[in-house]
This record gives C-alpha cells, structure tokens and sequence, in this order.
C-alpha cells in the first residue's frame, strides 16, 4: 500500500507551524502591495538572520530543557569586543571577529559550567550573568558607538548573494548543520534524552553535563555570530545591539514547536515561528503603525506562545494518563 503524502504531511510536527507560516506571509502579501517587493523581502530575510542565529541557539538550549537570558547580551559584548579590537587596537578584522566568536564561546562556557556545577535553571542564572555581560558592555563602550569599521567585512552584513542577503545564507548554512546533527548523529539524541529525562540519561551513560556545557557553548557562538554580522551591517559597534535578542527568539522556539521543558522541537521549527514573528512585525512597520508598538507585539506573542506551550503539554499529560 502506497503511503498517503497528506497524511504524511500531517503527521510532520513541523507542518501545523508551516501552514501557519504559509497563511501568514499569503495574508501580508494580500494586506499589502508592498510585502512582495524584492526590497521588503531583502529586509525580512535581513533582519530575520540576526535574530534566527541567536534563536538556534536558544531553541538547542530548550531542546535540552534550559533557557539562556544572556544570549542577546553576549551578542551585543562581542560585537563592541569585535569593534574595539578592530578599531581600537588595530587588530585584524578577521582575526578580530575569530576572538569575538570566541568570546562568545567563554561566555557560554561561563553559563553552561556555573549551570552544571552548581545545579541551578538557567533561567535563574543567566538573568544574573545578562547583568554581567551587559555592564561589561557598558563599560568598554561607556555608552557609545565605535565607528569606522573597517570596509572589507562589511560585505558580510550588506552584500547580496542573487538577490539574498549575505547574512540570511550564513543563517541557513548554520541551520543545515545544526538540523543535521541534532537528527542524524548521536549527539542530537543525547540532547533530546536529556531533555525528556536528564536523570535517566545518566543512569543510561550519557554524559549530560558535558553535552549540556558544550551546547551552551554553542548557543553563546551564535549569539557572538550575530553581534558581529550586525556589526557589518551598521558600519558601528552599538552597545544596544542585541537588546531585542532576549525574548523573540524564545517565542520564536515556542511557536515552531520547541517544548519549554525540553526533550521537543527542531531548530528549523523554531526558524519557521522567528518567521512569523519577523512577518507580523514587518506588516506592522508597513501599516506605519509606530514601532514601539513592535515591543508590545512581541510581548503578547511571547505570553500566547509559552500560555498555549503549556497548556497544550498540561492537555497532554492528562489525556496520557
């Protein structure tokens, strides 16, 4: 018996997120004679790079059943890091990017060994090392821009590559590598073990605090990946990069199906929900309504999101028992 393409369709976790996203983009591009301009497009899938780096990253640490508030902190600290080394020092640019990745990999080392060591959420920690990083930005910066970024890697933020922006294929490459390891390899189904049950993926071997540090890792290389690629896009190191990195992509993980507590969700579903996101914040802008609008729109995207995350699993648990 041949299998059936729509009931299999139906049954991808992924699809209800994807219909949604579909519905979405068809409503603005009917709403707005605008949307489908190749300008409009080029700022959507512009703006959605930034924010989806940081969102694969985040969406791996809840796979996990963590949630890292310093991710939008990191990005801004390395992307002045990055603007200080080259600007300042005269360092470089590409090896002064290689450090602020780095960076960006000692922060979230920082995170995921306090996390592992001292057995606390990541929650409660990171609001305190968001606190560290963002004075440590202040303080290198005083509050004020560094300009005159060198020319030769300002390509990586402006340039266009057919018509697509040069960050939104970094974010794509990243991606394919990202969903190749977390279904195809050993390590992504430790991540899901220790996301279902931590305690029973030790008893099996596993060594969680180690997959748990390393994705921490990871997660802080992103955030560092987009604070620089911002950089190149601005011309300037802002201290307020990064500001709006905190909650969005925690929604955007929510909204492509990522569990809160863990062990459920892709990274390509938690890009498809930073798309909705980034679709209903670009209708907005269109609409002229005034951007700071934009915050209260994320706010109430982020509470429908993680109040539906919970009460679907709370709806689930009962009918399982």
């Amino acid at each position: 018996m041949r299998p059936n393409p729509f009931k299999a369709f139906v049954a991808n976790p992924l699809a209800g997120v994807f219909v949604v996203l579909l519905v979405i983009f068809v409503g603005s591009a009917l709403l707005s004679p605008y949307f489908l301009s190749s300008y409009n497009l080029s700022v959507v899938a512009r703006s959605l790079a930034f924010v989806g780096l940081v969102t694969i990253g985040q969406a791996s640490l809840m796979i996990l059943g963590e949630i890292d508030l310093s991710l939008g902190v990191i990005g801004g600290l390395c992307g002045v890091v990055a603007g200080i080394l080259m600007v300042t020092l005269g360092l470089n640019p590409w090896l002064a990017m290689a450090l602020a990745l780095l960076l960006g990999a000692a922060c979230g080392l920082l995170n995921g060994a306090l996390v592992s060591v001292l057995r606390l959420h990541s929650l409660v920690l990171t609001i305190g090392t968001a606190g560290i990083f963002g004075g440590a930005n202040l303080v290198l910066t005083r509050g004020v821009a560094i300009t005159n970024i060198p020319k030769e890697i300002r390509f990586l933020g402006l340039s266009d590559v057919f018509g697509v922006p040069m960050p939104f294929i970094i974010m794509l490459v990243v991606l394919a590598l990202v969903s190749f390891l977390t279904v195809k390899t050993p390590f992504g189904r430790y991540m899901y073990a220790i996301g279902n049950n931590a305690a029973a993926a030790r008893m099996l071997g596993i060594k969680v605090d180690g997959i748990r540090t390393l994705v921490f890792v990871f997660a802080g290389v992103m955030s560092a990946l987009a604070g620089v690629l911002m950089v190149a896009r601005l011309g300037t190191a802002q201290p307020s990069i990064g500001e709006t990195w905190v909650l969005a992509p925690i929604a955007a993980a929510v909204i492509g199906g990522v569990a809160t507590t863990g062990g459920v969700g892709t990274p390509l579903g938690a890009i498809f929900g930073a798309a909705i996101i980034g679709i209903i914040e670009n209708i907005i802008v269109l609409f002229g309504v005034s951007p700071y609008w934009q915050g209260i729109v994320s706010g109430v995207i982020v509470v429908l999101a993680i109040s539906f995350d919970a009460i679907s699993r709370r709806y689930l648990r009962a009918d399982a028992a």
